[in-house]
């Protein structure tokens, strides 16, 4: 089977990928910022051309997944030097490494780039609205730098719009994804802030790893493609999930994030009918699979 490259394989969504796509067969690369004995594994910051290349150099691959991101709103706010070396010019340096080592690339974006269209569905054909914050920003740069060399040197690219992905796997820092915030500070009695009034589609790991997999067998060059789950609820809805597993309490409810978007819903019927999307995990489920990992990971 052929050669894969997942950029970011160390994180939440990199290590159950490289598992699934070796399951089904294929040779799996990954790379990542820690130092690691894998015979698989090589250590490589995107922001830094030369090590990219040192890496296409020597190994001829196939297909490549680019998950390296600084990622979260939070911590684009308050690392925005990281976010801008890694996001903007790691992407830049993958894509012109494509020209020389051509290669599929898939693309991982995000739900921001949309800003706050207020839509009842996200479809991708949308112009997306003023992004919020850096992180969104800048992943939508990603997407033009994606398109401009689609146009300009025919890079293979396919980009996908990662919606609330959640689940076991997801350790815990202060820039996390609600779920693994909420889950961690209820668990550990810390408070957490609940904002009224914010909706989100969540979609757990299980439903998702199989799709991303998907998208290397099914590649199609210059497609745009959201990737979500189908319950749409409020963010106080997770907050009670919550405090009826663990019993604790630790929300405090406020009316506004000026710097995040209210209402966020995607349009999933392309990943559906091209990936073969199906997601089934209900957010109860979800969270409470979310917990017990927690609880065994942090001995509580």
């Amino acid at each position: 089977m052929e050669n894969i490259l997942i950029i970011g394989g160390l994180g939440t969504i990199g290590r159950p990928l490289t598992e699934e796509l070796r399951k089904r067969g294929y040779k799996v690369w990954i790379c990542d910022l820690r130092h690691v004995g894998d015979e698989e594994y090589t250590r490589c910051d995107i922001s830094d051309y030369r090590q990219l290349e040192r890496l296409f150099s020597e190994y001829n691959f196939k297909v490549v997944f680019s998950l390296a991101a600084e990622f979260g709103r939070n911590n684009g706010e308050m690392y925005y030097e990281q976010l801008w070396r890694t996001n903007a010019i790691g992407t830049r340096n993958i894509l012109e490494l494509q020209k020389d080592f051509p290669f599929k690339l898939i693309h991982a974006s995000s739900s921001e780039i949309y800003g706050d269209l207020n839509e009842r569905f996200y479809k991708e054909d949308m112009v997306p609205a003023p992004q919020k914050n850096d992180y969104a920003i800048s992943k939508w740069v990603n997407e033009l730098q994606c398109k401009n060399f689609r146009d300009r040197y025919n890079n293979q690219i396919m980009v996908l719009r990662f919606f609330n992905a959640y689940g076991p796997g997801e350790f815990y820092n202060n820039y996390r994804s609600v779920v693994c915030l909420f889950c961690y500070r209820a668990l550990h009695k810390i408070p957490y802030q609940v904002y009224e009034g914010y909706h989100r589609v969540f979609m757990y790991i299980d439903d998702f790893i199989p799709t991303l997999a998907n998208a290397c067998e099914k590649f199609i060059d210059g497609e745009v493609i959201n990737i979500g789950g189908v319950e749409y609820r409020p963010i106080t809805d997770l907050h009670d999930i919550i405090v009826k597993i663990t019993g604790n309490d630790m929300g405090v409810i406020l009316p506004e994030d000026k710097h995040n978007v209210l209402n966020k819903r995607p349009d999933i019927d392309k990943s559906i009918k091209l990936l073969d999307h199906n997601p089934t995990i209900i957010l109860e489920e979800g969270v409470a699979k979310t917990i017990e990992w927690m609880k065994e990971v942090y001995k509580i």
